[in-house]
């Protein structure tokens, strides 16, 4: 409940708590019911911020959620997982669409760009080793429209798996046009379809 100040709400809290023990007969979790302003609130996984523009306060998700998710991804992108990429992609469809859904009211567009955007190199570097030899893979790059001068020199670099998932090559060889064409879900993409207004 918001109210408009800490003498309104401490009235607002004894009443209600009032009420719900005494009326109903229910118990009120005194660790979960405290008084707090809005930003530093948070409530089933949200938090909340205030819209200058809108003169009002906004939910988001929580830092707690986010990270959550996040880790989530992480589990379902580990490149040493020997899972094929049909079944990954119903996981992180799974995962995502849930999240995204449950969250669907909040404002976090800018929070969701950053994550689809560590998802897609993650998924990168997992097709990119499940490939497995450097034959696979120069073959693979240039069946994508790479020159073959230039899938040889991104396959015999000594970089990392992190470089090959960042790398321009690789871009253009599994665009995001090409990810969404496999089927790889992007948070912001259902994210866009289910927000509502509130």
């Amino acid at each position: 409940m918001f109210v408009k100040s800490e003498k309104a709400a401490n009235r607002v809290l004894t009443s209600i708590t009032t009420f719900i023990e005494k009326k109903l007969g229910l118990k009120v979790n005194a660790e979960k019911s405290n008084i707090s302003r809005p930003t530093k609130t948070t409530f089933l996984g949200f938090g909340f911020y205030y819209d200058a523009n809108k003169k009002k306060f906004q939910p988001r998700p929580s830092k707690a959620s986010i990270q959550k998710f996040q880790r989530k991804l992480r589990r379902l992108t580990k490149r040493n997982w020997s899972i094929s990429l049909d079944d990954r992609i119903v996981k992180l469809k799974q995962v995502i669409y849930g999240w995204v859904n449950y969250f669907r009211k909040a404002n976090m567009k800018r929070v969701l760009e950053s994550i689809d955007a560590k998802l897609r190199s993650r998924i990168r570097v997992t097709i990119w080793k499940q490939w497995k030899n450097n034959k696979k893979r120069i073959n693979s790059l240039v069946q994508l429209g790479i020159p073959k001068e230039e899938a040889k020199g991104l396959t015999y670099c000594r970089k990392g798996f992190r470089f090959i998932g960042l790398s321009k090559v690789f871009h253009r060889a599994l665009s995001n046009k090409r990810l969404r064409q496999r089927g790889i879900p992007f948070a912001l993409d259902h994210y866009l379809k289910v927000h509502t207004e509130i």
